[in-house]
């Protein structure tokens, strides 16, 4: 079946529009942090919020030309478009068509623009008189504050809370859509198939994941991987029956678009029936998501469309980890010799889920930027219950997933600088600090990460301890330790800092 196709108005100077040659694609490239768009936003007021996004619109339609100058006018096209990317061509006769000039007209028609061009001309004013309608004829002299009329016997009248105008006529130069205009000059007369390119603001995406939480065994974690994508289309133009792809990626523009006011979109979550679905490939130094049937955006809409089937029974692992400090400190230009700099205690042991996105571990499929939502299945009654979500940016093949789900509740920390020494001639810091890691489960151990941050000066070094440590950076190390039910697991150990 032949696509549906948006209207398009024909020239004058005997340019027709016929039955359209084939139909509309659209790519959309999205600029958006990953979890800073809700679809919540564009429902309730997104008045004044720029679409962090753009798309690429390529239409063909067919043309009836006369050979010579033809004048082109196609409406009903995005009011957000970027005019300077606009293109025609003529497939049927490239090298003999050409545009001489084109334009976008964007002056739309309001009840503003048309009084103006009214102004010292007669119209007529509908103002509510008790039950019934009065009305006031006379010459227009001022539209600021209410309208101001003057009467045939040189009387002045303001008129506020008017119920209807009544103009004589539609002036010309206004037009109801934005509209493109071509000049077209062409040898050959009759049907052209022609191909209209250009790029509009107003549009983005962006990937939700679901991700389904299970423990098979005792210690093993399982996860079943859904992808969804969301489309927001607020470009000021539907596209019906479009052929849809989609860039994930850092595309860089040499000029970003402008903020603008888009009118808050009507949300409305489709979910497609399982169909051809979304096909990845490598593109330049991106990846491609093209999707395997026609796909309708509405103007002022959001749209769903699963990204890839669910991926079951991916490998992952859990992990505690408690960072005592609590906060990431910055890198001074001098020793930090303050011994009340950095004390302060977090007790808070934070949850993660860590898995590959590999092809042997269940996944392996390029993963867009956007946000991982974890649930787990509550056995009492089969319910899905959340657990937690994170950002996640692209992700490559191969390639490590972290989702920090928040805090455990039966797993605390507390962490204390024990003694601090200092000989500022020698030019030297020690100091000595206790992790303490309490686990008040009852029957279950478990491993917890204590992560340090040596952050006092750049030349460290640990002179006692009491766990080994891992060195994860130059200014980070870790401490393993596994704690019994019930238990507590003690890390003390000294640092020597020397400039």
């Amino acid at each position: 079946m032949r696509p549906a196709r948006r209207p398009i108005l024909a020239a004058t100077l005997a340019a027709l529009a016929l039955p359209a040659a084939s139909g509309t694609a659209v790519t959309i490239y999205s600029s958006a942090q990953p979890g800073t768009l809700s679809p919540q936003t564009f429902r309730s007021g997104g008045e004044g919020m720029a679409i962090p996004g753009y798309a690429l619109v390529r239409e063909d339609r067919r043309f009836d030309l006369k050979a010579g100058r033809n004048l082109l006018r196609v409406p009903d096209v995005p009011a957000l478009i970027d005019p300077t990317t606009v293109s025609f061509a003529s497939l049927t006769d490239p090298r003999d068509t050409r545009v001489v000039e084109q334009s976008f007209e964007f002056d739309l028609t309001s009840t503003q623009k048309l009084l103006s061009r009214y102004l010292d001309r007669e119209i007529t004013v509908e103002q509510p008189r008790g039950q019934g309608v009065g009305s006031f004829t006379g010459t227009l002299v001022g539209t600021q504050g209410g309208l101001t009329l003057k009467g045939a016997d040189g009387g002045v009248r303001i008129v506020n809370g008017y119920s209807g105008v009544t103009l004589p006529g539609l002036p010309g130069g206004l037009i109801s859509k934005p509209t493109l205009v071509w000049d077209v000059e062409t040898g050959r007369a009759g049907a052209h198939d022609a191909r209209i390119a250009y790029q509009t603001g107003g549009m983005t995406w962006w990937a939700d994941y679901n991700l389904t939480y299970a423990e098979p065994k005792p210690g093993q974690c399982r996860l079943d991987v859904g992808a969804w994508v969301t489309i927001v289309n607020q470009s000021g133009a539907s596209y019906e029956n479009a052929r849809l792809k989609l860039v994930a990626g850092d595309v860089q523009r040499a000029q970003p678009p402008r903020a603008y006011a888009p009118a808050p979109a009507a949300l409305g979550r489709m979910q497609e029936a399982k169909a051809a679905g979304f096909e990845e490939k490598a593109f330049f130094e991106y990846h491609l998501y093209t999707l395997g049937r026609p796909a309708s955006l509405a103007q002022n809409s959001t749209k769903q469309i699963e990204l890839f089937p669910t991926a079951a029974g991916v490998a992952c692992e859990k992990h505690l980890v408690y960072y005592g400090q609590g906060t990431s400190f910055p890198v001074y230009g001098s020793p930090m010799t303050d011994r009340n700099y950095g004390i302060q205690s977090n007790r808070k042991v934070d949850v993660y889920l860590r898995l590959r996105n590999s092809k042997a571990d269940g996944l392996g499929m390029p993963l867009p930027a956007g946000k991982m939502r974890v649930s787990k299945r509550d056995d009492a009654d089969g319910s899905l219950e959340f657990i937690g979500e994170d950002l996640i940016d692209h992700t490559a093949r191969d390639e490590k997933v972290q989702v920090k789900l928040g805090s455990a509740f039966d797993v605390v920390g507390e962490r204390k600088q024990l003694d601090y020494r200092i000989d500022t001639s020698a030019k030297w810091i020690e100091e000595e600090i206790e992790v303490r890691v309490r686990n008040q489960k009852p029957d279950e151990a478990v491993a917890v990460v204590v992560r340090e941050s040596l952050y006092r000066w750049t030349n460290w070094a640990v002179t006692r301890k009491t766990h080994d440590f891992e060195k994860q950076d130059a200014r980070t190390i870790h401490f393993p330790v596994k704690v019994a039910p019930k238990g507590e697991a003690v890390v003390r150990y000294t640092v020597r800092y020397t400039w």
